[in-house]
């Protein structure tokens, strides 16, 4: 059990909840469990800690630093998480991008905050914070994932996300250490990714423990435990989607199968649409996911009900969180809707967060972003 966020152990009877809940929350992405599981596995075996710091308890001189992997899809397909995880023991690309942080800034990283909820990218900063003996926040910067590192609560609120250190696995390690937009960074990273070997890590968003105080989301990593341990034991879809829904303050919002996944490039962006069809309750509507990585935009009958980052959640007939890559036609699904924190809501609403967050990002232009609360009451749902 957890049973202090300060002196946090994850072992083997309790790591499959903890990813159940990293997989409900991270809204389609973040990486996968199995990511995870070798992460977290492999730092048990070895004798690794977890440290897990409040977010209230952060000195105010403190700095802190965000971070996570950027990786082809079809790198890490090749590669089995084992054989990347034992590669890592040799030279771990987020240690490199983390010493290239404190080189550039002259001064030395005191606390760790992960980019995103997953089961790639929150394990994999517990697991830097555990081989540098770093605390880990426990938060991060959405409260879910999100497809781009300018998609975040730290850039809404005026943290900048240069200096941007970035190592890949052919020993590459560059910085961006100025940008013109805040889009920028993030393109060039997927571009040397790309380029050099498919495989990454980088670090960024430097802050003061005072800023971070403000802008973090809060105890995001013990909610995916806590919601992972209270759904651990349940394969009833319906009694898993309750539990979630209540836990989020979201609503159950459809229920239906997998009709077609079609793919479309637009304002230069390659997004998927998944079309469902309903079942039961649901049975005559039709829903369609926007997804760029994430679940990103959610329209029930014609009718756009919620949009990033407020989060579309989504668990399969074991009811386990799902991944946009696991989809296929046929498939049955539940979808819950549910409200972002509201530091990402203000976020969000900023001229920064407009820019940087905004549905143009997933090839939705004509699209501006409302509260899910507001958006789904054509859906029918109340609040």
């Amino acid at each position: 059990m957890l049973a202090s966020r300060a002196a946090w152990q994850l072992d083997a009877s309790n790591t499959e909840a903890f990813l159940r809940g990293l997989a409900i929350m991270g809204t389609g992405g973040g990486g996968s469990a199995a990511f995870g599981r070798a992460i977290i596995r492999n730092d048990i075996a070895l004798g690794r800690n977890y440290s897990l710091a409040h977010l209230e308890q952060v000195p105010d001189d403190a700095l802190v630093i965000s971070g996570g992997i950027m990786g082809s899809v079809k790198v890490l397909d090749r590669f089995s998480p084992e054989e990347i995880v034992a590669q890592w023991e040799k030279r771990f690309e987020s240690i490199v991008a983390l010493r290239a942080m404190e080189d550039h800034l002259g001064r030395r990283v005191d606390y760790l905050v992960p980019f995103e909820l997953g089961g790639l990218n929150t394990p994999v900063i517990l697991s830097l914070g555990a081989r540098l003996g770093i605390p880990v926040i426990d938060g991060d910067g959405v409260g879910r994932a999100a497809p781009e590192t300018q998609m975040t609560s730290f850039l809404g609120h005026g943290v900048s996300l240069v200096p941007m250190p970035l190592a890949d696995w052919k020993g590459n390690v560059i910085i961006v250490k100025e940008a013109s937009s805040s889009f920028v960074p993030d393109e060039i990273g997927r571009f040397v990714i790309t380029q050099a070997g498919g495989l990454g890590a980088n670090t960024h968003y430097p802050m003061a423990g005072r800023v971070a105080r403000e802008v973090v989301i809060p105890e995001t990593i013990s909610f995916a435990f806590d919601l992972g341990q209270q759904v651990a034991s349940l394969s009833d879809p319906e009694a898993v989607c309750k539990i979630v829904a209540d836990r989020v303050r979201g609503r159950i919002a459809f229920h239906g199968t997998v009709d077609s996944i079609r793919e479309e490039e637009v304002m230069g962006f390659l997004v998927q649409t998944v079309s469902f069809m309903g079942r039961d309750t649901f049975s005559g509507d039709s829903l369609e996911i926007v997804m760029k990585n994430e679940f990103m935009m959610a329209a029930k009958n014609g009718r756009v009900g919620c949009v990033f980052p407020d989060l579309i959640l989504m668990v399969d007939e074991d009811g386990k969180g799902i991944m946009s890559s696991e989809l296929e036609t046929g498939q049955l699904v539940w979808t819950i809707l549910a409200p972002c924190h509201p530091r990402l809501r203000a976020a969000v609403n900023t001229s920064q967060g407009k820019n940087a967050l905004g549905p143009a990002r997933f090839g939705r232009p004509n699209v501006s972003y409302q509260p899910v609360e507001v958006l789904s009451r054509d859906w029918g749902l109340t609040w």
